[in-house]
């Protein structure tokens, strides 16, 4: 007898099997191309040690056992792979049966000071059948989470990157190499889409990235080719909807500064077989226009349709859609694939950013997408979109408005907002919340009462609101119409949460204090942060820097 090993590797497409003595399995006639990027890990399963990648899906097996006795091993560990196989495939249908409606996806922003960790916001994903989601970039830690989940993935380049990707073939090459191939293998990640920029032709932009973003996505999507993966896994470019525009659906067209260019984008991506993909935002389109009609925002009716040639519009998501396909029409392509990359409502940082409104919002468009009701140019099919967003985030520029911090469908620790039925069914069900999620301790950070000066208060309020999130505090916020002393410890707090509630950061030239007493309101939420083995807290120089002297002014006279 002498300790002889068998290695069995199974995947849901193949199954391994070969033996060796001692050290003679280091090189294996057939051995197991595991990725290098993933680390083996021992885990306990069914009774015996199971090593392999994160994913579980691709695993290795290690036994021991008689040399005469190995022929039999080999029969029955293959026989207990198949039945782990299937065990596996019953685990993923039930997780689709109870999935979103078809086509929704969700964008998974990280501009926080504490996000989510990775692992938690996969399991949250699968847990509320949340089949599809759109990355801002290609982060390692998302990715490894996301490796083996069977979740779909648009990984994005972000618009800083764009002229990198467009100045040299080479560069598109290796981004490609690196940030698709590399997580690209049975057991990976399920890479659908790159989203090369993200809006990049906004008019807020004054053409930044006009003569760069077309060379960017011929680039990449050339790569992908090359690499031999373009024919499943397309470029597109994400765009805003204000790349075009008509009085009326049927006549839209893109805007005549733009409009060779989008023409040429167009072309391309019909080549390449690739989809059209538009960010589209009702709750903007009332945002920007205080004569907006309210009820057109939403699904539920209740506003004047727009007649469109006999065609009947009863809200603005149908008529932004159609005016995109009326666009696409005038150029040759009116039957080149749309997704809607983001589409959402904002709960806070604005008088209509509100949680009733959310709802209302989501509970309409999801029962359309249930129905697979399409819109007037195309009726009766799917319409494949991603929600903006999964959680709120802290550290967004709030420069298009306070409300951008604030567009998840779940709080910064993955909590529901409000009810929300993924299936568009309209039943009355929350979201399943992330797990294993830690918090700091409960110590909030709000104002001394007993300090003396408070000359200084409205210096120390800008410096907080400058380094952390007070956006609730604002006109029409969710924390708006406190007094002096209750805004001063919103911000104070907000700063101390921020830099993970370090004790420094409850001072403020004597005028703050930590408490243990939370000074949470009806109207107003004190939020105590999360653990997070990627906090960011935004560093905080001892001089404030750039300071937002007007909003400490306002909330010092209220």
């Amino acid at each position: 007898w002498r300790a002889s090993y068998l290695w069995l590797v199974s995947s849901f497409s193949e199954l391994y099997c070969w033996c060796g003595c001692g050290q003679s399995v280091k090189n294996p006639q057939n051995p197991v191309k595991f990725h290098p990027e993933f680390v083996p890990e021992i885990h306990p399963f069914l009774g015996f040690d199971l090593c392999g990648i994160e994913s579980s899906i691709q695993s290795r097996w290690v036994f021991t056992a008689p040399i005469g006795d190995l022929a039999e091993v080999c029969v029955r560990v293959v026989a207990m792979a198949r039945l782990v196989v299937v065990i596996v495939a019953v685990a993923m249908a039930a997780w689709w049966a109870v999935a979103a409606v078809e086509g929704l996806g969700i964008n998974w922003g990280t501009q926080a000071t504490h996000p989510l960790p990775p692992k938690a916001v996969v399991q949250l994903l699968k847990d509320n059948g949340i089949a599809k989601v759109k990355l801002f970039d290609t982060d390692f830690a998302a990715m490894s989470a996301l490796a083996g989940s069977g979740v779909e993935v648009m990984v994005a380049i972000p618009n800083k990157d764009l002229a990198t990707m467009a100045s040299d073939y080479g560069n598109a090459k290796d981004w490609v190499k690196k940030n698709v191939k590399r997580f690209d293998f049975d057991g990976g990640v399920t890479i659908k889409y790159v989203a090369v920029g993200n809006e990049p032709f906004l008019k807020a932009y004054n053409g930044s990235f006009i003569n760069i973003t077309l060379p960017a996505l011929q680039n990449v999507q050339n790569a992908l080719n090359d690499a031999g993966i373009g024919d499943r896994i397309k470029a597109t470019v994400p765009l805003n909807a204000d790349v075009y525009e008509s009085t009326v659906p049927s006549a839209g067209r893109f805007r005549p500064e733009i409009a060779g260019l989008m023409t040429d984008i167009v072309k391309f991506l019909a080549k390449n077989n690739a989809p059209f993909t538009v960010n589209i935002y009702p709750f903007l389109s009332l945002y920007l226009d205080e004569h907006f009609p309210i009820n057109f925002a939403f699904f539920d009716g209740g506003s004047t349709p727009v007649n469109d040639g006999g065609i009947m519009y009863t809200n603005v998501f149908d008529a932004n859609f159609d005016t995109l396909v009326a666009a696409l029409k005038a150029v040759g392509h009116g039957d080149m694939p749309i997704i809607v990359g983001e589409v959402g409502w904002p709960t806070d940082g604005d008088k209509n950013a509100r949680v009733d409104l959310a709802q209302r919002f989501y509970a309409g468009l999801l029962k359309r997408l249930a129905a697979n009701v399409g819109t007037p140019a195309r009726p009766n099919q799917y319409i494949e979109m991603y929600l903006f967003g999964l959680v709120d985030e802290d550290m967004k520029s709030v420069a298009p408005g306070s409300f951008e911090r604030h567009w998840g469908v779940l709080r910064y620790d993955g909590q529901p907002k409000f009810a929300m039925d993924l299936a568009g069914q309209g039943r009355n069900t929350m979201l399943v919340p992330a797990k294993g999620i830690e918090y700091l301790p409960k110590t909030w950070c709000v104002i001394n009462t007993n300090a003396k000066d408070v000359s200084k208060l409205g210096d120390n309020i800008n410096f907080a609101c400058t380094y952390a999130d007070c956006t609730p505090l604002g006109f029409g916020s969710s924390c708006n119409g406190m007094d002096t002393n209750g805004n001063a410890s919103y911000a104070f707090n907000a700063y101390f949460q921020a830099q993970s509630q370090k004790e420094e950061a409850c001072n403020f030239q004597g005028l703050a204090v930590p408490t243990e007493t939370d000074p949470t309101t009806a109207q107003c939420n004190f939020t105590i942060q999360i653990k997070s083995s990627a906090a960011a807290a935004a560093a905080a120089p001892v001089a404030a820097g750039v300071v937002v002297a007007a909003l400490a002014q306002l909330l010092l006279l209220w």
